[in-house]
């Protein structure tokens, strides 16, 4: 197992927690990420925990560099910032570990390595997202969204049975789940076009129900985003 952290007390504290560890059998750590390359080219490792902000060459830009290795590790993130959950999982990442780092936290990241990860296989195109609740990390389906609204900083993920708050602008989750099919339709709203079930005109103004048209969910569409709405869902209906 391979630590890969630039700040020398968390290198550490990781290298602790899992040498303490019985599933673990040795820990090897780097200070930077150009390091952990070397010693990723050189020999077997069986799991990366990789901080993301590092100078230079950062966790994320390592994950990428693994993702093309012909059999690349599991990795886990351990980072400060909640910010990169999204990236990490478009990587394929099998925990997202929030500092400062709880033993039994960590144990549980130890867990999703061993047990092959809560992650979705590498040939799928969804993405997991982590969402923490009472201090239990769980993984949503980006597929389960129906939409989203911005809350500052944050960004509120709706399910058809929940909701969760996550630590993301929701101009970042525009720009990187366009893809996917979420178009804002609003200045604070994201919708996923696979749960518009119905697009209802009333006096001029435009809305959407996401989930079944008689219990699903409204919600209104601004007057600029209104043509461009309904141009992609015409697209779609076309390319289905």
């Amino acid at each position: 197992m391979l630590v890969v952290d630039d700040e020398r007390p968390s290198l550490s504290e990781l290298e602790y927690l899992l040498s303490r560890d019985e599933r673990v059998a040795s820990v090897r750590t780097c200070d930077s990420a150009t390091d952990g390359l070397r010693v990723l080219r050189d020999g077997d490792v069986d799991c990366v925990f990789l901080d993301i902000q590092m100078p230079g060459f950062t966790g994320l830009e390592l994950a990428e560099v693994l993702s093309r290795f012909k059999q690349p590790p599991p990795i886990v993130f351990v980072t400060a910032h909640e910010a990169h959950a999204v990236e990490a999982f478009d990587l394929q990442a099998v925990d997202y570990v929030l500092k400062p780092v709880r033993a039994e936290r960590l144990a549980e990241a130890v867990r999703r390595v061993v047990d092959g990860g809560d992650r979705a296989p590498a040939a799928s195109s969804d993405v997991q997202i982590p969402v923490e609740r009472g201090g239990v990390t769980r993984f949503v389906a980006r597929s389960a969204v129906t939409h989203v609204e911005a809350q500052g900083d944050y960004a509120r993920l709706h399910t058809a049975s929940d909701h969760h708050l996550v630590r993301v602008p929701l101009s970042t989750l525009e720009e990187e789940w366009a893809d996917a099919g979420f178009v804002r339709i609003h200045r604070s709203v994201l919708v996923a076009l696979d749960h518009v079930s119905q697009v209802r005109m009333d006096a001029g103004r435009c809305s959407v129900v996401v989930g079944p048209p008689e219990a699903g969910v409204e919600l209104v569409v601004s007057r600029r985003n209104t043509r461009d709405l309904r141009d992609r869902l015409l697209r779609r209906g076309e390319s289905s």
